[in-house]
């Protein structure tokens, strides 16, 4: 029996979307170490579990809707596309770190094995700073990447890629806006990839039928 993974894929992509814009919400905005502390030590444990897991939903669920963006790449230029979705996913597999990091933090805040002054120095060490950056690096250059093979193929109403691009242009200016207006510039590659999953299965039900 032949098994048709084309939607499970593109609803994998809507909820991995969903989910990190979810995560990205509830994520408390900071703006020094100090208040990190306090609010990790106010906060309930379910908050932070809660952001932890939803960070890890969207790794997974976005890694899987991977070959439903594949579907709408252009196919006579598929070296484009496939280093796009291959360093977006990189990014992706990378949120599952970033979950993790999370939820040890919380760990470390509960066991008082933690303070303000050395949260500072892990932050500032380099070998952390690369993992860091590295992986929201990916994140975003995937992102690029995807819009404009997606500009390119036409296979998507052209907001779609523009809401991407709109998203990586945000990069530089979220250390000049509040915390909190720029966790909500998460919400321009949730529609995007929502359209991008609804388009797949949308082609693939006129293809089927």
């Amino acid at each position: 029996m032949r098994i048709d993974w084309l939607p499970f894929s593109a609803s994998a992509l809507v909820a991995g979307a969903t989910a990190l814009s979810v995560a990205a919400l509830l994520t408390p905005a900071t703006e020094s170490s100090a208040e990190a502390l306090r609010l990790a030590s106010e906060q309930r444990d379910a908050r932070w579990l809660l952001v932890a897991g939803m960070f890890f939903l969207a790794s997974v669920a976005l890694t899987l809707g991977m070959p439903a963006i594949l579907t709408l790449l252009d196919a006579r230029n598929p070296r484009l596309g496939l280093t796009a979705v291959a360093v977006f996913a990189v990014g992706c597999i990378g949120t599952a770190g970033y979950a993790m990091i999370l939820a040890f933090y919380k760990a470390l805040v509960n066991a008082d094995a933690l303070v303000a002054e050395v949260l500072d120095q892990l932050t500032r060490d380099w070998t952390f700073a690369i993992f860091l950056y590295g992986w929201i690096a990916a994140f975003y250059l995937g992102e690029l990447l995807i819009a404009i093979a997606l500009l390119r193929a036409r296979t998507v109403p052209r907001w779609v890629p523009m809401l991407l691009l709109a998203h990586v242009a945000t990069l530089p200016l979220s250390q000049l806006v509040p915390a909190d207006v720029a966790s909500f510039a998460v919400l321009l590659p949730t529609i995007a990839f929502a359209g991008m999953g609804i388009e797949a299965n949308s082609r693939h039900l006129v293809t089927a039928a």
